[in-house]
């Protein structure tokens, strides 16, 4: 039998796996280190400010915190003063703040599980955490060359942030967060996208491939089709999050051998008040038997290993055993 780590690449290299790769099991993250997350709260009723000042509410009754953008709260104020408003957070250094990271790092078996550095949020997100949806989008068109200048400003955060992670645990593996579209679209156009973004995560990616990271694995629960092609320039490995929306057996076909896709188990279908078993095993085999065994992760659309409701994530993995001893 072979391990995770094993059978995940004999899968994302069209070679011989013995079962479905389940979920994000191949993937060890190290929470203790996701600075870049740093006051974001992750419990209903709480309100929190990230290191970009941002501030966050995670409202009662909703399934995640929300950056808050009214007048009082909203960071970027003015595009084109954006040095004005943005200053680029400082990463811990001490040997303290890294010390529970580095036990978790020390307890991971690397020939079972990639050793994974955490950052979320993204460099997309990071503009419209900073101004608004409405506001980022019209700045791309309104005000490109602050736009650049500000995307370089998060980019070299970033840089600086897998610097520190590199020296410090080594990873073998980074999950990057960035949502890029809705489940229809893509928030930018292609050729926008290719203009602003494509930049940044060449370096970003770059310097991580660069320093012994094997595995980038790029979360976006979106529709992102067009993008596929910008993402293999960009390093990506694996699209993670992908939806149904995107037509993913056109894409395996299509770019299968160049990068991977995880998801099909829409959160949204199966990850919600009166989920059943059923529900799950219904939504695992449609997934797998339409996606197959090459190329392809059966995996929640969520950006990590859980679910909102209690016993979601638990079961759907229960449904890809399943499906592995019936199709393996």
């Amino acid at each position: 039998m072979l391990t995770k780590r094993q059978n995940l690449l004999e899968t994302i290299k069209g070679g011989n796996p013995d079962r479905f790769v389940k979920q994000h099991e191949f993937l060890n993250m190290i929470p203790e280190a996701a600075f870049t997350m740093a006051g974001i709260p992750y419990i209903p009723g709480n309100t929190g400010i990230d290191p970009w000042g941002v501030t966050w509410q995670y409202p009662e009754g909703q399934i995640g915190a929300f950056p808050v953008h009214d007048a009082e709260h909203t960071v970027l104020k003015d595009i084109s003063q954006w040095q004005k408003y943005v200053k680029k957070p400082i990463i811990p250094t001490s040997d303290e703040a890294w010390a529970p990271a580095l036990a978790h790092a020390k307890a991971i078996d690397r020939r079972e599980e990639f050793l994974t550095a955490m950052v979320y949020p993204g460099v997309f997100d990071m503009t419209h955490n900073l101004m608004g949806m409405e506001q980022a989008l019209m700045a791309f068109y309104e005000e490109p060359e602050a736009m650049h200048d500000l995307l370089a400003c998060i980019t070299e955060f970033y840089l600086d942030f897998a610097r520190t992670v590199i020296d410090r645990l080594h990873p073998d593996a980074l999950f990057q967060h960035d949502d890029w579209g809705s489940s229809i679209n893509s928030f930018l156009s292609p050729e926008m996208f290719i203009e602003f973004i494509v930049p940044c995560y060449k370096k970003i990616y770059g310097f991580y491939k660069a320093n012994g990271v094997q595995l980038i694995v790029h979360h976006s629960d979106s529709y992102a089709a067009n993008l596929v092609p910008a993402m293999i320039e960009m390093g990506i490995d694996i699209f993670q999050g992908v939806m149904n929306s995107n037509n993913i057996p056109e894409l395996i076909q299509k770019y299968g051998g160049k990068i991977s896709f995880m998801g099909g188990i829409q959160s949204g279908d199966v990850d919600a008040p009166g989920w059943t078993k059923k529900i799950v095993a219904e939504a695992v085999e449609s997934t797998c038997r339409a996606n197959g065994k090459h190329y392809f992760i059966p995996c929640i659309t969520h950006a990590g290993p859980m679910s909102h409701f209690p016993s979601v994530y638990e079961a759907i993995n229960t449904e890809i055993d399943r499906m592995s001893k019936l199709m393996f």
